[in-house]
C-alpha cells in the first residue's frame, strides 16, 4: 500500500487561511445584522424586575378623632446602609441550605437592596410625621441627626422546606457636626412567604421590609427625643 504525505501547511498559509475565516465570519455578521431579528450572538436570559412591595399608607394617618403629630424639631439625615458585595447590588440573594449562597434566577431588584432599604425606611418616617424635615444621602443637606448602618442580611432562606426572607440591619444615630453615636441597635427579623413562589417571596421581601422600617422608625423618634433634651 502506498502512503501519500501531505507537506504540512506552512505559516504564511496558515495565516491566510485564518484572515480568510475570519473575513467570512465579519461578511456573515455584517450580513446578518442587516436582517431582522438575525443575530450571531446568543440572547441573553430574559430578566424580571420588582419593586419592592409595600403597605405603608403614603401620608401620614392618625387614628379617627386623633390630631396629627407635632413634628420635632431636630432634622434626620437617612443614608444607604453600607452592604457586602453579595448584598449591595441588584440581584435576588438566596440561602437554599446551610452556608451555601445564590441568586434567584432571571430576577433581580429594580435598585440596589441598601437603596431599596434607605427608601424604604425613609417612606416609613413620613407616613409617620413625628420627624417632619428628613433627607437621604442623595444629597448632602445640613442635619442635626444622622441614621447610618450596615445591612448584614436581606435574603429568601429555606428553612424545612419553607421560604423565609431574612433582614438583619445594624443601625447608628449619629450626630454629624461631632461624629458622635448617639445610640445604636441591631434589627433582625425573618417572614414567611405565603407560597414558594418567587412572587409570594417579593412578597414577603416587602412585609418584611415594612415591618422593620416601623420598629425603626419608633426607635430613631425614641433616640432623637432623648439626646435634644
Amino acid at each position: 500500500m502506498t502512503q501519500t504525505c501531505y507537506p504540512p501547511v506552512q505559516p504564511d498559509a496558515r495565516r491566510h487561511h485564518i484572515l480568510h475565516w475570519r473575513h467570512g465570519l465579519a461578511l456573515a455578521a455584517l450580513a446578518c445584522s442587516l436582517l431582522p431579528g438575525c443575530s450571531v450572538l446568543p440572547k441573553p436570559a430574559p430578566v424580571e424586575v420588582f419593586l419592592l412591595p409595600s403597605t405603608l399608607p403614603v401620608s401620614v394617618t392618625p387614628p379617627p378623632g386623633a390630631a396629627l403629630p407635632v413634628p420635632m424639631p431636630a432634622s434626620l439625615r437617612v443614608t444607604r446602609p453600607a452592604a457586602s458585595n453579595l448584598l449591595a447590588g441588584q440581584r435576588m440573594l438566596v440561602q437554599p441550605e446551610g452556608d451555601r449562597v445564590s441568586y434567584y434566577k432571571g430576577a433581580q431588584w429594580s435598585e440596589p437592596a441598601p437603596q431599596l432599604l434607605r427608601n424604604r425606611l425613609l417612606d416609613a418616617l413620613r407616613s409617620d410625621g413625628r420627624i417632619a424635615t428628613l433627607s437621604s444621602d442623595d444629597r448632602i443637606l445640613q442635619a442635626d441627626f444622622e441614621l447610618d448602618g450596615d445591612l448584614r442580611a436581606f435574603q429568601g432562606v429555606y428553612r424545612d422546606g419553607q421560604v423565609q426572607v431574612l433582614l438583619r440591619l445594624d443601625l447608628r444615630l449619629v450626630r454629624p457636626a461631632t461624629q458622635r453615636i448617639v445610640a445604636s441597635r441591631r434589627f433582625e427579623l425573618s417572614q414567611p412567604a405565603a407560597e414558594r413562589d418567587l412572587p409570594a417571596v417579593v412578597r414577603a421581601f416587602g412585609d418584611a421590609s415594612d415591618r422593620l422600617a416601623l420598629q425603626v422608625v419608633d426607635w430613631t423618634v425614641g433616640q432623637m427625643l432623648n439626646a435634644s433634651r
